[in-house]
């Protein structure tokens, strides 16, 4: 087997950018802004916008932004799951199966919370309270979601032995 490059330039500007704003737009949504509100709504429409420019970024990007360099198939989980339980080296230039599932749901979750932050404005469902509960445990997902992401980030960063979140930042990953 080949040694991977000790540095290696992966995310381009472009998903370093969307990463970034996203994690922004759901910070705000989540502890600044007040729910429900002009400024609330907007970010979430922004969130959502973001989103759908990765899901076409994903298409036409560089290599390691295309889903087709990533996309959690069972086979690719699979060869993924039993190199880490048996403790083999599982250096992935971009994202690895189990982050690109993670990247998936979240971006998912954005999309549902627009969705469903757009309807209780509408005539038909103003007010619904099932769909308000629906936004407020979406949101809820989100963040443990998210929280989970940022663990799993520090902790494969460890066990790859890459800088994962100063790659994200800088576009490199670094092996040490």
């Amino acid at each position: 087997m080949s040694t991977p490059p000790s540095a290696e330039r992966v995310w381009d500007p472009f998903v370093r950018v969307f990463h970034w704003s996203l994690v922004s737009t759901v910070v705000l949504n989540q502890w600044v802004l007040e729910e429900g509100e002009g400024p609330h709504r907007w970010l979430g429409y922004a969130a959502a916008v973001l989103v759908l420019l990765r899901v076409v970024w994903g298409f036409i990007g560089p290599r390691y932004a295309r889903f087709s360099d990533f996309w959690p198939t069972p086979t690719r989980l699979r060869h993924h799951l039993r190199a880490w339980f048996r403790g083999d080296e599982m250096h992935v230039p971009g994202h690895n199966p189990l982050g690109a599932l993670m990247m998936l749901a979240l971006m998912l979750l954005v999309l549902l919370l627009a969705l469903t932050g757009w309807l209780q404005g509408t005539d038909r469902f103003w007010g619904n309270e099932a769909l308000r509960d629906a936004h407020e445990s979406l949101a809820d997902g989100l963040i443990g979601l998210a929280g989970l992401h940022a663990a799993a980030a520090l902790v494969m960063g460890r066990l790859e032995r890459t800088r994962l979140i100063k790659a994200m930042v800088t576009g490199v990953k670094e092996r040490y």
